[in-house]
């Protein structure tokens, strides 16, 4: 059995993963994802009893209980190179002994859940809504780096997608990937499903236009007109495209549930989300709580 190099996999001197600075017990089956480290306490403060709090750089993590059920909230900041960090990681807390450094025998599967904010890019969607995304289209090119990157993928959908939006070649491959079945049927009587594009920024790859002009001005309306069957891409966010293709391949659960708090057709933003976000975060819990 492969004994994996230490320039491959960092343990600290103290037993703890590289980046998120955690120990395997530190861990629970059910981990909530945010992008925001501030979001990790909203999340937290709803905890019954907390075991700990470890802090370092953009990941912070909180393991507790809530309504009896043990679950692991952590930042991982923002976009697909931290996401890549952050479920490389907790999968090797879960299923790498840390001592001889091979795979454990006895798998551990994860239920990985981001919550995140979000953009809608269809007009019937509004500010407030929370958005399933049941697929993830990613923009990020993340998931051909790893091998098995077509058994999880939908390349029918990725190929009428790249044919529909006459896609530039000199642009990553983009990458179609479900999330979990079954934490869909969890959440699936309280959000509404979609299509949702994970991109490897927030200006130009989701069509903004600041100072620099993006490649391809009329790609958002490509977009938002493409349909396959009775299925549309409904928003933007910059993570769950890795989360979902990453799990997917490591046997993991994962899923990706975001707050709608721009509509990106009517041109519309909500600086003061926290209450929409509060909502979902309620809801996430005592869905999670049943697991």
């Amino acid at each position: 059995m492969r004994a994996i190099p230490s320039s491959e996999l960092i343990i600290n001197a103290d037993g703890s993963i590289f980046h998120l600075h955690l120990k395997p017990e530190h861990l629970a089956d059910t981990v909530i994802l945010v992008g925001d480290p501030g979001r990790v306490a909203m999340i937290a403060d709803y905890f019954d009893e907390k075991e700990c709090e470890i802090a370092n750089r953009e990941f912070l993590t909180v393991t507790g209980k809530y309504k009896g059920k043990r679950m692991t909230v952590m930042s991982t900041g923002i976009g697909i190179g931290n996401i890549d960090i952050a479920v490389t990681e907790l999968d090797a807390l879960a299923n790498i002994d840390f001592e001889t450094r091979q795979v454990k025998e006895n798998f551990r599967r994860l239920n990985l859940v981001r919550l995140g904010t979000s953009g809608a890019i269809q007009q019937d969607i509004e500010v407030g809504e929370v958005v399933f995304s049941r697929t993830s289209l990613g923009f990020d090119g993340l998931l051909s780096y790893y091998e098995g990157r077509d058994e999880v993928c939908d390349l029918a959908l990725e190929k009428a997608f790249m044919e529909h939006t006459a896609w530039y070649d000199k642009l990553p491959a983009p990458y179609f990937v479900d999330a979990s079945e079954e934490l869909f049927d969890l959440f699936k009587d309280s959000v509404r499903e979609g299509i949702t594009i994970a991109a490897p920024g927030f200006y130009a790859p989701q069509g903004r236009w600041v100072r620099l002009r993006p490649h391809d001005m009329h790609l958002n309306e490509k977009i938002e007109s493409f349909r396959f069957g009775e299925r549309r891409i409904t928003n933007f966010e910059m993570e769950g495209s890795a989360l979902q293709g990453l799990a997917k391949l490591m046997g993991h659960r994962a899923a990706t549930i975001c707050t709608i708090i721009a509509q990106r057709v009517a041109k519309d933003a909500c600086t003061d989300s926290k209450p929409f976000v509060r909502r979902r975060i309620e809801m996430a819990l005592d869905k999670l709580s049943l697991l």
